[in-house]
């Protein structure tokens, strides 16, 4: 039987299995009968982004949750990270989401976060999934009650705040904030602005479709070009749920993740504030971050794809920074799950600390070519078992030599197979990609 949990959480089409009302109550009841079972308060913070589908998920989740007996606090509209904060605040003893994060506006998810704040660990997702596949009905239990947080944007918007370095404000900045049409169209010019700089927000009119719309962390073509438009100083561009962020300089020209990783390691390892010297990333991470990060006299580590995945490697190493590709990056002193706000935050302190333009700050690192290729699949399995994809896999290598790798592995929350190639010739690794893109479509696509 298929997991229902992915890389990060239930994820599909809003109302096909496994994203339907019925799974929202049967998610509710679960997440209260693991609140029993672990001596925990069965209360349950519920937060969505902007999607269409949000209010149907959210009342079925609330369903769940009431007819059980549990207690729901409802904080709306609200980035992930944002809900995150809002259930170690709020002491309950659960967080669920609902959203699909950059996907497209006709998809939608869960994500289920511990009373302090983490994302579920693998045994916990095994445990819950349990629960909700062999549900015992309850006999005879008084509903329970639900309730608004009240200013739950404005608190989380406070709690970033604070992470200002003590003296410093944005005042003399100016940022074009793309909201993505999502959970942060309210919070991100909200932050920016009281903390003095000069905003212009774009893709911040949600109307439960527009949602990562040509916008956002995935597209920022449009945010490049307000960017050369408005005379900026950078422009800051968030997914539906604000968990991850991609910058672009005053140029227009966007950042990656991994080079956004590496302007901050410089800068908390200058200020003598990068515990262990360390710096976690996945397997995903382009060859030019692990350079420039031995540069900085700075050591990395590796996890699997996923910032749950980094967050576990950082707890157990000891490690502060860490982070994704794409744009997800987690901040261990300050937060306890990938926030693409206080990534932005963040950014902007590395803009006033360094004093220099992002155009010159994205060079300290170098990004070697990578060429991504997804091949939709039929089934998912096990790649070692498919002789002719590891044939192919083999003869790249072998091309590739020290200069270069391969990764290819199946996206948790799509049915596709991901074929990443990395080299120092973007020709040469496109035609490697195309390669064993062909050998994984001929076997399973």
């Amino acid at each position: 039987m298929e997991r229902l949990f992915g890389t990060d959480g239930i994820r599909g089409r809003a109302n096909q299995e496994p994203i339907t009302p019925e799974m929202g109550v049967k998610l509710g009841r679960a997440v209260i009968t693991l609140c029993r079972n672990r001596g925990l308060r069965p209360v349950v913070l519920v937060g969505r982004d902007t999607r269409a589908s949000g209010e149907m998920l959210e009342y079925a989740v609330l369903s769940g949750i009431l007819s059980y007996g549990g207690e729901a606090l409802r904080a709306g509209d609200i980035p992930t990270p944002g809900l995150a904060f809002l259930v170690r605040e709020q002491r309950a003893g659960f967080g669920i989401m609902i959203s699909a994060s950059h996907n497209p506006y006709d998809y939608n998810g869960f994500k289920v976060f511990s009373h302090q704040g983490y994302k579920l660990e693998d045994r916990d997702e095994a445990e819950l999934e349990d629960l909700i596949r062999n549900a015992v009905p309850q006999k005879s239990v008084a509903p329970g009650t639900a309730a608004h947080v009240a200013g739950a944007v404005e608190r989380y918007v406070s709690f970033l705040g604070s992470m200002l370095p003590a003296g410093m404000d944005l005042d003399g900045l100016k940022v074009v904030l793309d909201c993505a049409n999502g959970a942060t169209a309210k919070a991100a010019p909200l932050l920016f602005r009281r903390l003095g700089a000069q905003v212009l927000a774009v893709f911040d009119r949600p109307d439960g479709k527009n949602i990562n719309l040509d916008c956002g962390s995935q597209h920022p073509e449009a945010l490049a070009q307000k960017v050369l438009e408005a005379h900026a100083n950078v422009g800051l561009a968030f997914d539906g749920d604000g968990d991850r962020l991609i910058s672009v300089d005053e140029q227009g020209e966007p950042l990656t993740g991994d080079q956004m990783l590496a302007i901050l390691a410089k800068m908390l390892k200058d200020q003598g504030r990068l515990e262990k010297d360390l710096v976690v990333s996945t397997v995903m991470s382009n060859l030019g971050l692990r350079l420039a990060l031995r540069g900085f006299g700075v050591s990395h580590a590796e996890a699997q794809v996923g910032d749950r995945h980094v967050l576990k490697e950082m707890l157990k190493r000891g490690g502060i920074l860490g982070g994704e590709d794409s744009g997800h990056m987690i901040f261990l002193r300050h937060h306890t799950t990938g926030d693409g706000l206080l990534s932005a935050l963040q950014m902007a302190v590395a803009l006033k600390t360094f004093h220099e333009p992002l155009s010159k700050l994205r060079h300290l690192m170098k990004v070697f070519p990578q060429k991504t290729i997804n091949v939709p699949v039929r089934s998912k399995p096990d790649l070692l078992s498919a002789p002719a994809i590891t044939a192919a896999i083999k003869a790249v290598e072998g091309r590739l030599g020290e200069r270069g790798r391969v990764l290819v592995r199946y996206s948790g929350t799509e049915p596709v197979c991901r074929v990443m190639v990395e080299g120092e010739d973007m020709d040469q690794v496109t035609a490697f990609a195309k390669e064993i893109a062909g050998a994984v479509e001929a076997s399973i696509g």
